[in-house]
């Protein structure tokens, strides 16, 4: 599981996340290949893909707060309504 004085593993788990989230930008197939060969199958190794996974949420979010100048709360509100308008799909709020 990720320490927070263990730089190494951290950048490890944030290299993964963002492997993980832009395979699929180029094609199914490549996602397809990144979930089987970059998912940890052991516990730790799970455990440090989220925590990786949490840090680059964590960084969307604060450049999405001074993109917008908005809270990231609400700019995540009017991002989630655009995509179920999209969808069609009413939102709740």
């Amino acid at each position: 599981m990720l320490l927070a004085g263990d730089s190494q593993t951290t950048a490890g788990a944030v290299q993964l996340a963002i492997g993980l989230l832009t395979s699929s930008l180029d094609s199914p197939q490549l996602q397809a290949w990144a979930v089987e060969a970059l998912i940890p199958r052991d516990a730790e190794g799970l455990g440090d893909l989220i925590a990786g996974l949490h840090v680059v949420s964590e960084m969307l979010l604060h450049e999405l707060q001074e993109a917008t100048g908005q809270p990231a709360a609400a700019a995540l509100q009017r991002l989630a309504i655009l995509a179920e308008t999209r969808r069609g799909t009413p939102s709740a709020g």
